[in-house]
């Protein structure tokens, strides 16, 4: 199997945010936001693997700013690490006012994914190549995360076995 690039399978989408997308205050709902975050996500894990892939976590979703009916919904995916069968994805969320033209990020999300094979089984997906900068930065800090992951999980197995 070879190595594929994050250009490779990297990711954009661009939505118009209508009422139909808006909570009782107004703003888009962020349920709304967290779905499109969840697609954009899979799509960069599917264009890595080429294997069917499944959301196993949301490490974070932080919102920063709102975003408002009207508002264009940019989402960039790209994948920044890869195990033997999962992924993490990171998502770059921004909102452009179409009237005014600024750009706001307003969230930032780290998801990983497991490939899976006809079966429905975790299945091995590409090494990843990395280019630039950016993406060795984005690497080392993807690899800092999943030792948090990892951490977490150790101390939750813990925690059930003193019960």
């Amino acid at each position: 199997m070879s190595s594929k690039t994050v250009a490779d399978s990297k990711v954009a989408m661009a939505i118009q945010m209508n009422p139909e997308h808006a909570n009782p205050v107004g703003n888009v709902h962020g349920g709304v936001i967290m779905h499109y975050v969840d697609t954009a996500a899979g799509v960069a894990a599917i264009r890595h693997s080429r294997k069917n892939s499944v959301t196993a976590s949301i490490d974070r979703l932080d919102f920063h700013f709102p975003v408002f009916v009207g508002d264009l919904l940019i989402l960039k995916a790209s994948v920044n690490l890869v195990g033997k069968t999962s992924m993490e994805v990171g998502v770059r969320v921004e909102a452009e006012n179409l009237l005014t033209g600024e750009v706001r990020h307003t969230a930032s999300a780290y998801l990983t994914f497991v490939a899976l094979d006809s079966n429905g089984k975790p299945a091995p997906v590409p090494e990843l190549a990395l280019e630039t900068e950016d993406d060795i930065r984005r690497h080392c800090e993807a690899q800092t995360r999943k030792k948090i992951r990892l951490a977490e999980k150790a101390s939750e197995r813990c925690s059930v076995s003193d019960k």
